[in-house]
């Protein structure tokens, strides 16, 4: 353990009049790391200070307000006692401390409100000082039961005051902070949920494209089907006549298509709607929408046909519907 020497205090005897801890913190608005050196002094880690009142400098903040017989490295202040130096990548070797009058210097410079109570408390024990000779603290209401006890003194009024006020401001911050927490956990569940439900529908989606792929798949072999049965029919009986003026049916219409063009089986899927409609009621008037949901093909494929059947002289427009959907009729020689 070491001696306190024969200029210094004693530290088994000494006590801080006013709790530092509660001290700094109505000074600053913060609770600031501290070293407690074996003599009772306190220092305070520079940067923790300057960072709470504002100082965006902390070196040039010590060079215009701090003294260097109260500002010092922190290897240089634990060296002087022996010790060593705080475990921790915080605590560097070169990190500059202050003590505590260099601490209230930097206080006095300070320009935020936060500052104003402590300062004013400052000047007022200078003017009692100046006009009394001294200033005394008040005793505590409540004193040690051990007699040999150092007396305890009441915390300053405005000290109490500020450090009160400083409480109430951060309870207010952990309510906020607590409030704010929970709104964006609630603001990630929603999020996750919509991500949950995008996913659902995009697996939904998936799924109905399978199921539309099949379908027209089966739908083109169905027709593949139906016109290798009749190429079967058109062998086993006589070949029809070409002049579809008399009495066209579906059959012969089909069979002659297919000798006039080179028909695929989305062209088939077409003609095979479309030639029973022309052979019994004249003339096409569906939309191309009404042809398209019948094949199971698109729109624009519907129309591809069309025209490919229109070149081939199969069919030819005649004017369009109310409606707007063009009128096809069969191309008669």
């Amino acid at each position: 353990m070491i001696e306190p020497s024969k200029h210094q205090p004693d530290p088994r005897t000494q006590q801080d009049a006013i709790d530092v801890s509660d001290f700094v913190y109505a000074a600053t608005g913060a609770r600031v790391r501290r070293l407690t050196m074996p003599d009772g002094t306190h220092w305070f880690p520079a940067v923790d200070v300057c960072k709470q009142l504002g100082h965006t400098n902390s070196r040039q903040a010590l060079s215009d307000h701090v003294p260097e017989g109260h500002r010092d490295i922190l290897e240089t202040v634990t060296g002087a006692y022996g010790l060593s130096i705080p475990a921790g990548r915080e605590w560097r070797r070169d990190l500059n401390l202050i003590d505590l009058q260099g601490l209230i210097l930097l206080v006095s410079a300070c320009t935020k409100p936060e500052c104003a109570p402590f300062k004013l408390w400052v000047a007022e024990v200078i003017e009692t000082v100046q006009r009394e000779g001294s200033y005394t603290l008040e005793e505590a209401e409540v004193q040690p039961a051990d007699p040999a006890a150092p007396v305890a003194y009441a915390m300053p009024e405005q000290v109490a005051e500020a450090i009160v006020r400083l409480e109430e401001r951060n309870l207010q911050a952990d309510e906020q902070l607590a409030i704010a927490q929970h709104e964006s956990l609630a603001l990630q569940r929603d999020t996750l949920e919509m991500q949950r439900a995008m996913v659902e529908t995009q697996h939904t989606m998936v799924k109905m494209q399978r199921e539309t792929l099949v379908a027209q798949q089966a739908i083109a072999q169905a027709m593949e089907r139906i016109a290798n049965r009749l190429d079967v029919l058109a062998l086993d009986r006589p070949a029809p006549t070409t002049d579809l003026s008399a009495h066209p049916t579906t059959e012969s219409v089909l069979t002659d298509w297919r000798r006039r063009l080179s028909v695929t089986a989305d062209v088939w899927a077409v003609a095979v709607v479309i030639a029973p409609v022309l052979v019994e009621e004249g003339e096409l008037r569906q939309p191309l929408e009404a042809i398209a949901a019948r094949t199971g093909l698109s729109v624009h494929r519907v129309n591809e046909c069309l025209r490919l059947l229109r070149k081939h002289a199969c069919i030819h427009p005649r004017g369009a519907a109310e409606d707007g959907a063009p009128v096809y009729v069969l191309n008669r020689p």
